[in-house]
């Protein structure tokens, strides 16, 4: 059974990174289009306010989170963009404030949640841990889009641990959220840490390879960058194959980001 409170002291430091990224911005800026389609960093930071407070909904008022679900049923295509669009009509002051107070207060309820309990969610019920790896991973790929969008460069932190776990867990969601055939071998991942220490996931025997530096990783698996333009390697067709598909985060899949380069990114 995971301990939850490192992933979520980490969840807190990544979402105080993010914060400190878009406090200080002016109303301009935070109209500024990111890369995800009609999205500006005013929505980036509704989205993430959204589904935090989805998140404590279903760790203190299942009942209520059950509401939410049925409402996303009855909308399954729009519901993620109307949440988004109606937290970004707010004034940024207002939705730096409830983002700030729904993230405290989630932070609070995953500390106090008994330990081994489980809760709705989107997909499989999750654990506390879960959960903070979950809003972790949004929390850092919706910032990359902002710091992209900013033209900030952010250093990468061990932090990403959580992402780079939570990204082969999804392995094989990904194979079958395409309709595709799961594969039937585990596969080995290896990827540098921003500290230079090697993580390593599966069976060191295992023909099925990917290698690479954890940033890339991990921009990979939330799909903020491309294939082509990160070091990410793969040996073996169906490791390589992953590469192409690979998500972390639940739902259909993403169209991801086009290659540095082409028409799609100098649009």
């Amino acid at each position: 059974m995971s301990e939850p409170t490192p992933v979520i002291d980490d969840l807190r430091e990544e979402s105080d990174a993010l914060d400190h990224l878009v406090a200080a911005l002016s109303e301009e800026r935070w109209a500024l289009p990111t890369p995800a389609p009609r999205w500006t960093v005013a929505h980036q930071i509704a989205h993430l306010h959204w589904t935090d407070r989805s998140a404590l909904l279903a760790v203190t008022d299942p009942a209520g989170f059950g509401e939410v679900v049925e409402k996303a049923l009855k909308a399954p295509d729009t519901f993620v963009d109307e949440a988004a669009d109606e937290g970004a009509r707010l004034a940024p002051g207002e939705l730096l404030a409830r983002w700030r107070e729904g993230r405290a207060a989630l932070d609070r309820a995953l500390r106090a949640a008994p330990r081994g309990a489980r809760f709705p969610w989107f997909g499989p019920p999750m654990s506390a841990a879960s959960m903070a790896t979950g809003r972790l991973m949004e929390t850092w790929a919706h910032g990359q889009d902002v710091a992209d969008t900013l033209g900030v460069v952010r250093a990468p932190t061990d932090r990403l641990r959580h992402i780079v776990r939570i990204g082969v867990r999804a392995r094989d969601f990904a194979f079958g959220a395409r309709g595709l055939p799961v594969p039937g071998e585990e596969f080995r991942v290896e990827v540098t840490s921003p500290s230079g220490e090697l993580w390593s996931h599966g069976p060191e025997d295992s023909p099925q390879r990917v290698t690479g530096p954890t940033l890339d990783f991990c921009l990979l698996v939330t799909q903020r960058a491309h294939r082509a333009d990160l070091a990410v390697r793969a040996e073996g067709p169906d490791a390589d194959r992953w590469l192409d598909i690979a998500q972390a985060f639940a739902g259909p899949p993403g169209t991801g980001r086009p290659p540095r380069g082409s028409k799609e990114d100098r649009a």
